[in-house]
Protein backbone atom coordinates (compact mmCIF):
# COMPACT_ATOMS: atom_id res chain seq x y z
CA UNK A 1 0.00 0.00 0.00
CA UNK A 2 1.13 3.38 -1.13
CA UNK A 3 2.59 5.36 1.82
CA UNK A 4 3.33 2.72 4.16
CA UNK A 5 7.22 2.05 5.21
CA UNK A 6 9.32 -0.73 3.42
CA UNK A 7 9.69 -3.36 5.73
CA UNK A 8 13.23 -4.10 7.14
CA UNK A 9 14.76 -7.27 8.62
CA UNK A 10 15.08 -7.05 12.42
CA UNK A 11 16.82 -9.27 14.55
CA UNK A 12 16.40 -9.92 18.25
CA UNK A 13 19.97 -9.84 20.17
CA UNK A 14 19.70 -12.54 22.62
CA UNK A 15 19.00 -11.09 26.15
CA UNK A 16 22.52 -13.26 27.34
CA UNK A 17 24.47 -12.22 24.37
CA UNK A 18 27.54 -11.49 26.78
CA UNK A 19 27.27 -14.28 28.81
CA UNK A 20 27.18 -16.83 25.88
CA UNK A 21 30.38 -14.83 24.24
CA UNK A 22 31.85 -15.63 27.94
CA UNK A 23 31.08 -18.80 27.63
CA UNK A 24 32.34 -19.52 23.81
CA UNK A 25 35.64 -17.50 25.14
CA UNK A 26 36.29 -19.64 28.46
CA UNK A 27 35.20 -23.28 26.54
CA UNK A 28 37.85 -22.14 23.83
CA UNK A 29 40.53 -21.44 26.56
CA UNK A 30 39.79 -24.95 28.34
CA UNK A 31 39.80 -26.27 25.05
CA UNK A 32 43.39 -24.74 24.48
CA UNK A 33 44.19 -26.34 27.53
CA UNK A 34 43.12 -30.04 27.66
CA UNK A 35 44.29 -30.74 23.49
CA UNK A 36 47.76 -31.01 23.90
CA UNK A 37 46.43 -34.55 25.51
CA UNK A 38 45.12 -35.34 22.52
CA UNK A 39 46.54 -33.90 19.39
CA UNK A 40 50.45 -33.81 18.84
CA UNK A 41 51.81 -30.98 21.18
CA UNK A 42 54.45 -29.28 18.30
CA UNK A 43 51.35 -29.07 15.10
CA UNK A 44 49.40 -27.06 18.28
CA UNK A 45 51.90 -25.13 18.95
CA UNK A 46 52.73 -24.01 15.08
CA UNK A 47 49.09 -23.35 15.04
CA UNK A 48 49.16 -20.57 17.69
CA UNK A 49 52.60 -19.22 16.60
CA UNK A 50 51.16 -18.97 13.30
CA UNK A 51 47.42 -17.69 14.38
CA UNK A 52 49.01 -14.92 16.29
CA UNK A 53 50.75 -13.74 13.43
CA UNK A 54 47.94 -13.66 11.24
CA UNK A 55 45.93 -11.97 14.34
CA UNK A 56 48.87 -9.39 14.24
CA UNK A 57 48.24 -9.23 10.29
CA UNK A 58 44.85 -7.91 10.29
CA UNK A 59 45.31 -5.41 12.96
CA UNK A 60 47.25 -3.60 10.45
CA UNK A 61 44.85 -4.72 7.35
CA UNK A 62 41.51 -5.24 9.08
CA UNK A 63 41.32 -2.27 11.46
CA UNK A 64 43.40 -0.13 9.76
CA UNK A 65 43.05 -0.91 5.94
CA UNK A 66 46.53 -0.88 5.05
CA UNK A 67 47.42 -4.06 2.88
CA UNK A 68 51.54 -5.16 3.76
CA UNK A 69 53.49 -7.46 1.58
CA UNK A 70 56.03 -7.48 3.70
CA UNK A 71 55.15 -8.70 7.15
CA UNK A 72 57.44 -11.81 6.86
CA UNK A 73 60.07 -9.24 7.56
CA UNK A 74 59.03 -8.65 11.12
CA UNK A 75 57.96 -12.50 11.67
CA UNK A 76 61.20 -14.41 10.31
CA UNK A 77 63.39 -11.04 11.75
CA UNK A 78 62.01 -11.10 15.05
CA UNK A 79 62.90 -15.14 14.85
CA UNK A 80 66.44 -14.53 13.77
CA UNK A 81 67.40 -11.77 16.68
CA UNK A 82 65.69 -14.28 19.25
CA UNK A 83 67.44 -17.28 18.07
CA UNK A 84 71.08 -15.41 17.87
CA UNK A 85 70.40 -13.92 21.22
CA UNK A 86 69.47 -16.89 22.80
CA UNK A 87 72.29 -19.39 20.99
CA UNK A 88 75.49 -17.22 20.82
CA UNK A 89 74.55 -14.91 23.65
CA UNK A 90 73.02 -16.93 26.17
CA UNK A 91 70.09 -14.99 26.50
CA UNK A 92 67.04 -16.48 28.40
CA UNK A 93 64.28 -17.28 26.30
CA UNK A 94 62.40 -14.57 27.63
CA UNK A 95 64.71 -11.74 27.06
CA UNK A 96 66.03 -13.19 23.79
CA UNK A 97 61.96 -13.08 22.96
CA UNK A 98 61.59 -9.43 24.16
CA UNK A 99 64.82 -8.81 22.04
CA UNK A 100 63.10 -10.07 18.97
CA UNK A 101 59.55 -8.05 19.29
CA UNK A 102 61.92 -5.10 20.07
CA UNK A 103 63.82 -5.78 16.81
CA UNK A 104 60.66 -6.21 14.44
CA UNK A 105 59.35 -2.97 16.17
CA UNK A 106 62.12 -1.16 15.06
CA UNK A 107 62.55 -2.64 11.86
CA UNK A 108 58.57 -2.06 11.68
CA UNK A 109 58.99 1.77 12.48
CA UNK A 110 61.81 2.18 9.95
CA UNK A 111 59.70 0.31 6.73
CA UNK A 112 56.25 2.39 8.11
CA UNK A 113 58.02 5.54 7.89
CA UNK A 114 58.76 5.56 4.46
CA UNK A 115 55.50 3.20 2.93
CA UNK A 116 52.95 4.58 4.89
CA UNK A 117 53.92 8.26 2.27
CA UNK A 118 51.85 6.11 -0.16
CA UNK A 119 48.23 4.24 -0.57
CA UNK A 120 47.01 1.22 -2.03
CA UNK A 121 49.06 -0.35 -4.15
CA UNK A 122 51.85 1.41 -3.62
CA UNK A 123 52.10 0.84 -0.21
CA UNK A 124 51.63 -2.57 -0.47
CA UNK A 125 54.34 -2.28 -3.61
CA UNK A 126 56.71 -0.52 -0.75
CA UNK A 127 56.33 -2.83 2.20
CA UNK A 128 56.99 -6.39 -0.40
CA UNK A 129 60.44 -4.18 -1.84
CA UNK A 130 61.71 -3.22 1.91
CA UNK A 131 60.82 -7.17 3.11
CA UNK A 132 62.89 -8.58 -0.12
CA UNK A 133 65.89 -6.06 0.90
CA UNK A 134 65.38 -7.48 4.26
CA UNK A 135 65.55 -10.73 3.02
CA UNK A 136 69.10 -10.53 1.03
CA UNK A 137 70.46 -8.93 4.01
CA UNK A 138 69.71 -11.80 6.34
CA UNK A 139 71.03 -13.85 3.38
CA UNK A 140 74.40 -12.22 3.46
CA UNK A 141 74.70 -11.35 7.03
CA UNK A 142 76.81 -13.36 9.04
CA UNK A 143 74.91 -13.85 12.45
CA UNK A 144 72.04 -15.21 10.33
CA UNK A 145 74.47 -18.25 8.90
CA UNK A 146 73.14 -17.82 5.12
CA UNK A 147 71.06 -20.79 3.66
CA UNK A 148 71.63 -22.75 6.44
CA UNK A 149 69.85 -20.35 8.94
CA UNK A 150 70.46 -20.44 12.51
CA UNK A 151 69.74 -24.11 14.22
CA UNK A 152 69.60 -26.14 17.40
CA UNK A 153 68.58 -23.26 19.32
CA UNK A 154 67.85 -24.49 23.04
CA UNK A 155 64.92 -23.65 24.92
CA UNK A 156 66.42 -22.82 27.89
CA UNK A 157 64.84 -22.25 31.81
CA UNK A 158 61.66 -19.61 31.76
CA UNK A 159 62.86 -16.82 34.37
CA UNK A 160 65.87 -19.83 35.33
CA UNK A 161 63.17 -22.04 36.88
CA UNK A 162 60.71 -23.61 34.17
CA UNK A 163 62.41 -26.03 31.87
CA UNK A 164 61.11 -25.11 28.05
CA UNK A 165 62.69 -28.57 26.86
CA UNK A 166 59.59 -30.34 28.16
CA UNK A 167 57.04 -30.37 25.38
CA UNK A 168 54.34 -29.98 27.08
CA UNK A 169 56.18 -26.82 29.70
CA UNK A 170 56.73 -24.84 26.22
CA UNK A 171 53.57 -25.49 24.95
CA UNK A 172 51.41 -23.84 27.81
CA UNK A 173 53.93 -21.24 27.58
CA UNK A 174 53.46 -20.57 24.10
CA UNK A 175 49.76 -20.61 24.87
CA UNK A 176 50.08 -18.18 27.78
CA UNK A 177 51.94 -15.65 25.15
CA UNK A 178 49.15 -16.23 22.56
CA UNK A 179 46.48 -15.51 25.25
CA UNK A 180 48.59 -12.23 25.86
CA UNK A 181 49.16 -11.14 22.62
CA UNK A 182 45.33 -11.72 21.68
CA UNK A 183 44.52 -9.07 24.66
CA UNK A 184 46.61 -6.58 23.72
CA UNK A 185 45.34 -6.52 20.08
CA UNK A 186 41.80 -7.02 21.51
CA UNK A 187 42.73 -3.97 23.90
CA UNK A 188 44.65 -2.02 21.06
CA UNK A 189 41.14 -2.65 18.65
CA UNK A 190 38.46 -1.02 21.54
CA UNK A 191 40.38 1.67 22.57
CA UNK A 192 40.11 5.38 21.51
CA UNK A 193 43.23 4.86 19.09
CA UNK A 194 41.83 1.72 18.09
CA UNK A 195 38.21 3.57 16.68
CA UNK A 196 40.47 6.19 15.45
CA UNK A 197 41.90 4.07 13.24
CA UNK A 198 38.89 2.52 12.17
CA UNK A 199 37.76 5.96 11.04
CA UNK A 200 40.64 6.27 9.01
CA UNK A 201 39.69 2.70 7.32
CA UNK A 202 36.30 4.22 6.71
CA UNK A 203 37.36 7.15 5.29
CA UNK A 204 40.49 8.94 5.55
CA UNK A 205 39.94 12.23 4.12
CA UNK A 206 36.86 13.10 7.02
CA UNK A 207 39.41 11.57 9.39
CA UNK A 208 41.79 14.58 7.96
CA UNK A 209 39.12 16.97 8.13
CA UNK A 210 38.38 16.35 11.99
CA UNK A 211 42.17 16.88 12.88
CA UNK A 212 43.82 13.41 13.28
CA UNK A 213 47.39 12.99 12.39
CA UNK A 214 46.57 10.36 9.79
CA UNK A 215 50.15 9.27 8.81
CA UNK A 216 50.84 8.99 13.35
CA UNK A 217 48.15 6.78 13.45
CA UNK A 218 49.15 4.61 10.72
CA UNK A 219 52.58 4.20 11.72
CA UNK A 220 51.25 3.35 15.20
CA UNK A 221 49.23 0.74 13.79
CA UNK A 222 51.97 -0.37 11.60
CA UNK A 223 54.70 -0.55 14.61
CA UNK A 224 52.53 -2.55 16.80
CA UNK A 225 51.56 -4.88 14.48
CA UNK A 226 55.19 -5.41 13.38
CA UNK A 227 55.67 -6.04 16.92
CA UNK A 228 53.26 -8.44 17.40
CA UNK A 229 54.33 -10.55 14.32
CA UNK A 230 57.67 -10.52 15.71
CA UNK A 231 56.21 -11.70 19.05
CA UNK A 232 55.16 -14.71 16.76
CA UNK A 233 58.25 -15.26 14.88
CA UNK A 234 60.26 -15.16 17.80
CA UNK A 235 57.99 -17.92 19.78
CA UNK A 236 58.19 -19.84 16.75
CA UNK A 237 62.02 -19.94 16.78
CA UNK A 238 62.40 -21.21 20.29
CA UNK A 239 59.34 -23.82 19.76
CA UNK A 240 61.11 -25.38 16.47
CA UNK A 241 64.61 -24.37 17.64
CA UNK A 242 65.48 -22.96 14.31
CA UNK A 243 65.49 -19.83 12.27
CA UNK A 244 65.97 -19.59 8.41
CA UNK A 245 65.32 -17.85 5.25
CA UNK A 246 61.77 -19.77 4.96
CA UNK A 247 60.59 -17.41 7.41
CA UNK A 248 61.90 -13.88 5.98
CA UNK A 249 60.58 -15.16 2.33
CA UNK A 250 57.65 -13.76 0.38
CA UNK A 251 55.69 -16.66 0.35
CA UNK A 252 55.60 -16.25 4.39
CA UNK A 253 53.59 -12.84 3.71
CA UNK A 254 51.42 -14.71 1.14
CA UNK A 255 50.70 -17.26 3.88
CA UNK A 256 49.64 -15.26 6.39
CA UNK A 257 47.28 -12.69 4.15
CA UNK A 258 45.90 -15.92 2.66
CA UNK A 259 45.31 -16.99 6.62
CA UNK A 260 43.66 -13.84 7.49
CA UNK A 261 41.35 -13.62 4.16
CA UNK A 262 40.14 -17.27 5.21
CA UNK A 263 39.05 -16.58 8.42
CA UNK A 264 37.27 -12.98 7.90
CA UNK A 265 39.00 -9.58 8.08
CA UNK A 266 38.56 -6.97 11.05
CA UNK A 267 37.56 -9.54 13.00
CA UNK A 268 39.35 -10.96 16.70
CA UNK A 269 38.72 -15.22 15.64
CA UNK A 270 39.10 -14.67 12.01
CA UNK A 271 42.57 -14.81 11.47
CA UNK A 272 43.16 -17.90 14.43
CA UNK A 273 40.26 -19.64 12.22
CA UNK A 274 42.03 -18.99 8.86
CA UNK A 275 45.90 -20.20 10.31
CA UNK A 276 44.11 -23.24 11.98
CA UNK A 277 42.82 -23.95 8.50
CA UNK A 278 45.89 -23.66 6.65
CA UNK A 279 48.34 -25.07 9.24
CA UNK A 280 46.10 -28.08 9.36
CA UNK A 281 46.03 -28.47 5.24
CA UNK A 282 49.78 -28.02 5.30
CA UNK A 283 50.33 -30.46 8.35
CA UNK A 284 48.01 -33.49 6.91
CA UNK A 285 48.65 -33.39 3.59
CA UNK A 286 52.19 -32.92 3.70
CA UNK A 287 52.89 -37.07 3.80
CA UNK A 288 50.34 -37.46 1.28
CA UNK A 289 49.90 -37.37 -2.34
CA UNK A 290 47.62 -34.14 -2.88
CA UNK A 291 49.95 -31.18 -3.87
CA UNK A 292 49.10 -28.70 -0.67
CA UNK A 293 49.49 -25.82 -2.41
CA UNK A 294 46.67 -26.54 -4.86
CA UNK A 295 44.15 -27.78 -2.38
CA UNK A 296 44.92 -24.39 -0.22
CA UNK A 297 43.90 -22.74 -3.72
CA UNK A 298 41.07 -24.86 -4.19
CA UNK A 299 39.74 -23.98 -0.53
CA UNK A 300 40.91 -20.18 -0.69
CA UNK A 301 38.62 -20.09 -4.17
CA UNK A 302 36.09 -21.85 -2.72
CA UNK A 303 35.83 -18.76 0.13
CA UNK A 304 36.17 -16.12 -1.85
CA UNK A 305 32.84 -17.57 -4.16
CA UNK A 306 30.50 -18.38 -1.02
CA UNK A 307 31.84 -16.42 2.10
CA UNK A 308 33.12 -13.20 0.72
CA UNK A 309 33.95 -11.71 4.67
CA UNK A 310 35.58 -15.07 5.23
CA UNK A 311 34.29 -17.90 7.55
CA UNK A 312 34.22 -16.31 10.92
CA UNK A 313 32.60 -12.95 9.02
CA UNK A 314 29.81 -14.93 7.34
CA UNK A 315 28.71 -16.33 10.84
CA UNK A 316 29.10 -12.98 12.43
CA UNK A 317 26.47 -11.46 9.89
CA UNK A 318 24.38 -14.37 9.59
CA UNK A 319 21.06 -14.51 11.75
CA UNK A 320 22.78 -16.58 14.32
CA UNK A 321 26.08 -14.65 14.92
CA UNK A 322 23.81 -11.65 15.08
CA UNK A 323 21.38 -13.12 18.00
CA UNK A 324 25.14 -14.11 19.96
CA UNK A 325 25.24 -10.61 20.00
CA UNK A 326 28.41 -10.66 17.56
CA UNK A 327 29.16 -8.16 15.08
CA UNK A 328 30.87 -7.92 11.39
CA UNK A 329 33.37 -5.45 11.43
CA UNK A 330 33.43 -5.83 7.53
Amino acid sequence: MAGNPVPTETVAVHPQAGRIQLALVALALVALLIVPHVLYPIFLMKLLCFALFASAFNLLLGYTGLLSFGHAAFFGGAAYFTAHAVKVWGWPPEAGLALGVAGAALLGLVMGAIAIRRQGIYFAMITLALAQMFFFFCLQARFTHGEDGIQSVPRGHLFGVIDLSQTMNMYYFVLAVFVIGLLIIWRFVNSPFGMILKSIRENEQRAISLGYSVARYKLGAFVMSAALAGLAGGLKALVFQFATLTDVAWQMSGEVILMTLLGGIGTLFGPIVGAGLVVSLQNYLATSDFPVTIITGLVFMVCVLLFRRGLVGEFFASRIGRKMGFRAET
